[in-house]
């Protein structure tokens, strides 16, 4: 689990791809000190198992899977990428709840400057976007962030200079693509709302009536 709150921006220094996976080299500095072999760490907001560490650098192995539906695979050596630890129960939650498991993409649509802050429009799939809802949370590249201005298929987030200067978004350009988790407490109601609805269907269809009789073919 993590929150959302950036630690360091790593260096990726190698990207060694197989057929079945790529095991990604980072340099680090600051999470160094507390990762061990076994750690999860946020990697631009997905949740990777860190297999090798030392002083300065970081290994981990991604999935196919994980390379087709994120952003990872398109890193290559010299790349910035944004790092978090897994939090420590009794440790202020100072985003949101973030489980590294992202639901998709996006794009960046604009970047605009309004006074200290920068305004970024991201588009997104319309599966996704019910998800988004304007003053909720959603982690952007492993960010946590506060959406408004949703649509069906676009939302905006503001960026103050602090999260803009030491994170990974200060790179982002139109076209960008950036990795999305939804709030997973919006997943969990849309997922009880749909066995309610389920539920209410197949008590409908239990119904003995004349329609229902017709239906099934005992009436004519």
């Amino acid at each position: 689990m993590f929150t959302g709150i950036i630690e360091e921006l790593g260096i990726v220094s190698d990207m060694n791809k197989t057929k079945s996976s790529t095991r990604i080299v980072i340099t680090i500095n600051k999470v160094a000190e507390k990762l061990k072999t076994g750690d999860s760490l946020a990697v631009n907001g997905i949740c990777l198992t860190v297999t090798h560490h030392s002083s300065g650098s970081c290994e981990a192995d991604i999935s196919s899977e994980t390379l087709e539906k994120s952003t990872l695979g398109l890193l290559k050596p010299g790349d910035p990428v944004n790092l978090e630890r897994a939090v420590n129960a009794g440790e202020p939650l100072g985003g949101h709840f973030v489980t590294g498991h992202i639901d998709g993409t996006g794009k960046v649509l604009t970047v605009t400057k309004k006074g200290n802050s920068h305004l970024i429009k991201i588009s997104s799939q319309r599966k996704l976007m019910k998800y988004i809802a304007s003053k909720g949370s959603v982690a952007i590249d492993g960010i946590s962030l506060t959406p408004f201005n949703c649509t069906e298929v676009t939302f905006d987030v503001a960026v103050i200079p602090h999260t803009y200067t030491n994170t990974t978004l200060k790179d982002k350009k139109p076209n960008s693509l950036v990795n999305i988790e939804c709030d997973i407490l919006s997943k969990y109601i849309d997922r009880l709302l749909e066995f309610k609805k389920l539920a209410l269907e197949e008590k409908d269809e239990s119904k003995i009536d004349t329609e229902y009789l017709k239906r099934t073919g005992f009436l004519y």
